[in-house]
């Protein structure tokens, strides 16, 4: 069963891949989303014999892999509460993503190649979350890496798609490189790069330390942080995230596959999968703590600014793993993996919603020309109003339970950076509630604003883009101006008044319509999931049959803060009633903002513009890293080409030694003139050179 899960998709990824033409864009989309929801299917049967039965861990072994010296690794499946849950989170997501795709690529000419595209990420994300050894996670780890960048630059005619496949690519290959040198430590150490080798090893290298460059360092904390590195760079924290809101040059299920449930996950997944480890490196665990409560509140910063609506919820898809992190980071490892799972659902259906709604809205993303779309398209409201309620934790929906088991285990760690965590973690609360509900609030009420929109402009006057989907999926032209300027004077409001408002009420004369049933289908089955995982599941993530639920797969001993959470007293009363009292001022705040006072924006914008350019501009991290890297890397490739390959390499080498030939042989030309005469002179020359060569000699010799 499980070599079923893990391999369906990638035959069914080299069907579509290199069958597509001969079997066509349905044939391709059957065989890659029946590979997948046949996965899906055999990953619930896992679940719920593994996790909610009493099934045991086991180990399917496939083939010995690789013998050399004292590495000797099998390709091995490693099934245990913590494969299982991943598998579902992978398959479920993927597999209605999948379903998405045939209404939502229809207009592009390229089907079948995107739907191996998806199948190929997700056989990689399976590789990695059933890896039995390093090695083979960091098979799945850079598959899943060439995965995203293929589908990040899916539509490869654009430049801005591929600059985002290249960066993301690039800004994982350091996090990578931090990840494979956690590797090589771990096998110098432990001689074993095998998870139960070095899961019983790890205490006994509790406070050893080795000697680098004159200082003594501390063994465990050391692996533990290189590993973060490579966690970081997957899971786009603090420093290495910024290639998270570009991958949004994607097409719209691309984004939710890989931020919603499988690429961004790795990360924590790792840390998780790794933590008897981390647990032998407190240093190591406050870093993953301090990194992961900046992500959550500096990410949530900037999603309060933004008007392409794929990047406000990229943002936040960065903000959550945040919480995820520090969570890992204060020892409560189940709860950062309830994060995980709930978050999964609600995430991709807000993805998916905000696909509907570009598909509605002509293939325009800037939230600033939607307005007034609830009675329109009413059911993708619904379920994105149902995300919007998971994501902010109200009570009964999926991320109230999680995301509160999260912050409470901050507030009780005995960790010194636990109240940073804590207070990081609440505030970045109340941003998540005030910008999702600027999101739902500026797409589905106040009035229609669609009439200065291009993209609408193109759509009532008949100007459709005939050059593949891309051009029509693109960000449009206006929507790039605040970021060209970095400023909105406009703040969320649109233009004014238009020539084109000649309906009087702002929509141009455009009807938006509802998705197709192969969009809306999954959008209802995700609302169910950001519904009930929550209160479906609190119970075996974190609550009193955890221990039997995750029995060896994570570290959720006795002594753990998620036990300590349930002695009475350990987390006030006011703790939660704060978590709450937050969401509710940030709902209020957009209330008043956007559907009281709605000149609040435009008037804090002209109060405060230097804070909010800060924000827009994503904290100029990209600037910076512009400076810091990019340019000085460009510089000296730049050297090295010119000066180094053309003006000394190739002038001195190959470019040289032709040029002196050609001469010679030019020079040599010359002498064929096809007179009689020059011929007789040349041989009279060479006989004369020859007769003063010879003659000396021999004299010299009677």
């Amino acid at each position: 069963m499980y070599q079923a899960i893990v391999f369906l998709p990638l035959l069914a990824a080299l069907v579509a891949g290199l069958f597509g033409r001969t079997i066509g864009d349905r044939g391709s989309q059957l065989v890659t989303t029946l590979a997948v929801a046949v996965a899906c299917a055999l990953s619930w049967m896992a679940f719920l014999d593994v996790g909610m039965g009493h099934g045991d861990f086991t180990k399917v072994t496939l083939l010995k892999w690789i013998t050399s010296g004292d590495l000797t690794l099998d390709w091995a499946i490693r099934v245990d509460t913590l494969t299982v849950v991943m598998l579902i989170v992978v398959t479920t997501v993927s597999s209605l993503v999948h379903l998405y795709s045939w209404s939502y690529m229809a207009e592009d000419p390229d089907k079948p190649r995107f739907m191996a595209y998806l199948s190929l990420f997700t056989f990689a994300m399976l590789m990695l979350v059933t890896a039995d050894n390093l090695v083979q996670m960091f098979f799945g780890w850079e598959g899943v890496g060439l995965a995203s960048y293929l589908l990040i630059g899916f539509w490869y005619k654009k430049p801005s798609a591929n600059a985002a496949a290249m960066k993301a690519f690039v800004v994982n290959r350091v996090g990578d490189f931090g990840y494979s040198l956690g590797i090589f430590a771990i096998f110098l150490v432990f001689n074993s790069v095998e998870f139960d080798t070095i899961f019983a090893a790890a205490p006994g290298q509790f406070g050893k330390s080795f000697e680098f460059l004159g200082y003594q360092v501390d063994v465990m904390t050391t692996i533990c942080l290189l590993l973060f590195v490579g966690a970081c760079g997957k899971s786009a924290q603090l420093g290495l995230h910024t290639w998270l809101p570009d991958a949004m040059e994607g097409p719209t299920p691309v984004s939710a596959l890989i931020h919603a449930a499988t690429m961004v996950t790795a990360g924590v997944f790792m840390l998780a999968r790794l933590s008897p480890l981390f647990e032998q490196a407190p240093v190591a665990l406050q870093v993953v703590t301090v990194v992961g409560a900046a992500t959550a509140f500096f990410a949530a910063t900037i999603g309060t600014t933004q008007h392409d609506i794929k990047r406000v919820i990229a943002y936040s898809t960065c903000s959550q793993l945040g919480y995820m992190f520090f969570a890992l980071g204060v020892g409560a490892y189940g709860a950062a993996m309830f994060h995980l799972f709930t978050h999964a659902f609600f995430k991709a259906l807000l993805f998916l919603g905000a696909g509907s709604v570009i598909h509605a809205m002509h293939h325009e993303q800037d939230m600033r020309y939607y307005g007034g779309l609830l009675k329109h398209i009413p059911i993708t409201a619904g379920v994105m109003f149902v995300g919007t309620l998971a994501i902010t934790g109200v009570p009964l929906f999926a991320g109230y339970y999680s995301k509160d088991a999260i912050l409470e285990a901050a507030f009780a760690s005995p960790s010194p950076m636990g109240t940073f965590a804590f207070v990081l973690g609440v505030s970045a609360a109340l941003l998540t509630t005030f910008y999702s509900w600027r999101l739902w609030f500026l797409t589905f009420l106040q009035k229609p604003r669609w009439a200065q929109s291009e993209h609408i402009q193109h759509a009532v006057h008949g100007h459709h883009h005939d050059d593949h989907a891309h051009d029509a999926h693109a960000h449009d032209a206006h929507a790039g101006h605040a970021d060209a300027h970095g400023h909105d004077p406009h703040a969320d409001q649109a233009h004014g008044d238009d020539a084109h408002k000649d309906h009087g009420d702002g929509t141009a004369g455009y009807h938006p319509h509802e998705s197709p049933w192969p969009m809306r289908l999954p959008l209802l089955l995700l609302a169910i999931g950001a519904f009930a995982a929550g209160w479906g599941f609190e119970g075996q993530f974190i609550g009193h049959h955890m221990d039997e639920f995750w029995r060896t797969a994570l570290f959720v001993k006795g002594e753990n803060i998620l036990h300590l959470m349930h002695e009475p007293g350990r987390v006030p009363g006011w703790v939660p009633m704060l978590i709450n009292g937050v969401m509710l001022v940030g709902l209020a705040l957009a209330i008043t903002a956007y559907l009281w006072k709605p000149g609040i924006p435009a008037a804090f914008v002209r109060t405060f513009p230097g804070l909010h350019k800060f924000l827009f501009r994503k904290w100029y991290f990209d600037e910076l890293y512009d400076l810091l890297f990019v340019k000085p890397s460009l510089a000296l490739g730049r050297l090295l080409w010119k000066r180094g390959d053309m003006q000394t390499i190739d002038r001195l080498g190959p470019d040289g030694i032709s040029a002196v030939v050609a001469r010679t042989a030019q020079g040599t030309s010359r002498l064929q003139t096809g007179y009689l005469y020059t011929y007789a002179f040349v041989m009279l020359i060479g006989i004369a050179i020859a007769t003063s060569w010879f003659l000396p000699r021999l004299f010299a010799q009677g």
